[in-house]
């Protein structure tokens, strides 16, 4: 009988147990005797036991099976795996995106690689929201909501940004309908396009056809730089002016001034310069030019009656911060709670223009950026109730309950250092690995075992057993009868072991 490093007869009726004890075998017919699988019948045990032997059975360490790497996202395998292999893993007709996840696969998504937007097998991870894969060029400009100018079909449809910028201050008509964005919007230095600073004189984007035109000579005849008095959106030709004989508006429009109500000039002391906000076509619809002050106007605030602001009687300087104005939203926000939580009063840290609802905050741009469960965590389990802006960036700092209450390996007790990253992940605190590099445990019989296996005092993880119920002196004594030096101790099974693969 071979004695092997298996001690296993592939065509035979038994096999030798790598602890050293007689098992019997016949392929084809699986009985469990004593907590072991036996491939015999109770048959073959009689031939055996007239020749003297007796069988033992011991219980193998059980196969371990491969981590689910999907999350908590559930669907029949066959969808995306086939019968010949795991891998590569190809997507069936059957598999339904929309039913699956809640996101439809449509436009461009539909002809996408699945790697393209997973950028992990945890599929239950992936956020809906286009943010979640797509950078906002815009930095925040125009809120979160890309679908109020794009559309799956293409990330550039001029028709949703034409309607889009229908309710901006500046409504596209005439020429500048069929303009590209670029074609106003000037490139940064960061390369992104400029929106909100964007000025809405006509003079800002059409200096170079003031300076060039000669007939008349708008330079050196010193024309004002309202093209609207004489041009149109459709075309910088022809042109038309409507000439009053007058030089000064108020000198003819004085009774307009003195009519109008909302806001009442007169009681608010508007300066009588009318070109401020009239033009020479009509006295309404009046315009200012609010991105000319310290102040542009954006997102909501562009269809903010004035009044709301300036109040009445009308009050020309204002605080430009939005606190000044937002107090009311801030002191009755409740999660987290603004005031009692001490959230500085820099609104812009988390709100757009656009609405106060939803609120971001860029939390990667600071020292800590989230990820994994971070992600979803409420701002006030880190940050604490009063508020806490500063905090500490190491795990230990937060997971501590988790750190004194884990008992398999007990870190406490065994003096675990604190940290944590050198097994968690942020992505769950179980489900942790160790780089176990001092005694590979990751295949061959040492695989699936649990710490505790080895290390037999709870209290020092730096000592660790060979033989506490796993190799008994008898076995290893006989394997080892030629072996110089041989000792029966852990320190001593650990100078030689492991041995290439026999580990």
């Amino acid at each position: 009988m071979s004695t092997g490093r298996r001690g296993r007869h592939e065509e035979g009726t038994h096999e030798i147990h790598p602890v050293g004890r007689l098992v019997m075998k016949r392929p084809g017919l699986p009985l469990r005797i004593g907590g072991m699988r036996l491939a015999a019948t109770l048959l073959t045990v009689l031939p055996l036991a007239a020749l003297g032997l007796v069988a033992f059975a011991a219980e193998k360490p059980a196969a371990v099976e491969p981590e689910y790497p999907h999350g908590n996202f559930q669907g029949d395998c066959s969808e995306c795996h086939g019968d010949e292999g795991w891998k590569p893993a190809r997507i069936s007709r059957k598999f339904d995106h929309a039913k699956r996840s809640g996101f439809a696969l449509n436009g461009a998504h539909a002809s996408l690689q699945c790697a393209g937007c997973h950028g992990t097998l945890d599929f239950s991870q992936q956020r809906k929201v286009c943010a979640s894969c797509h950078q906002d060029p815009h930095l925040g400009e125009f809120g979160p909501d890309c679908a109020r100018c794009h559309t799956p079909r293409s990330f550039l449809d001029r028709a949703g940004m034409v309607r889009m910028h229908q309710l901006t201050r500046f409504p596209l008509a005439g020429a500048h309908a069929g303009l590209d964005c670029e074609g106003c919007h000037r490139l940064t230095s960061q390369g992104q396009l400029r929106f909100s600073s964007t000025g809405t004189e006509c003079y800002s984007c059409h200096r170079e056809d003031f300076v060039g035109t000669t007939s008349p000579a708008h330079v050196a005849g010193g024309f004002p730089t309202d093209c609207m008095n004489c041009h149109t959106p459709l075309a910088w030709r022809p042109t038309r002016f409507v000439h009053t004989g007058a030089t000064e508006c108020y000198s003819c429009h004085r009774s307009n001034y003195e009519r109008t109500t909302a806001p009442a000039h007169v009681a608010a002391g508007f300066p009588t310069a009318c070109a401020t906000c009239h033009t020479t076509r009509s006295w309404l619809p009046s315009t200012f030019d609010h991105a000319a002050t310290p102040f542009a106007l954006t997102g909501a605030h562009v269809q903010t009656p004035c009044v709301s602001c300036h109040g009445s009687p009308w009050q020309n300087t204002l605080a430009t911060d939005c606190y000044s104005c937002h107090r009311p939203a801030y002191d009755a926000t409740a999660a987290p709670a603004h005031v009692t939580g001490g959230i500085p009063t820099t609104c812009t840290s988390c709100h757009t223009t656009v609405a106060w609802q939803p609120a971001t905050f860029a939390h990667n741009a600071t020292a800590f950026p989230l990820t994994g469960a971070h992600v979803q965590t409420p701002c006030v389990s880190c940050h604490g109730s009063p508020w806490q802006n500063t905090l500490a960036t190491d795990c230990y700092s937060c997971h501590r309950p988790a750190y004194d209450a884990t008992t398999d390996p007990a870190h406490a007790a065994a003096g675990f250092p604190t940290t944590c990253a050198t097994c968690h992940s942020t992505s769950a605190w179980t489900g942790a690995t160790f780089d176990h590099t001092w005694f590979p445990i990751t295949s061959g019989r040492h695989s699936g075992l649990t710490c505790s296996t080895c290390h037999v005092v709870p209290t020092s993880y730096a000592s660790f057993s060979c033989l506490s119920g796993c190799h008994s002196q008898g076995d290893t004594d006989g394997r080892h009868s030629n072996v110089s030096g041989y000792r029966y101790d852990s320190a001593s099974c650990y100078s030689c072991h492991p041995r290439g693969s026999a580990g």
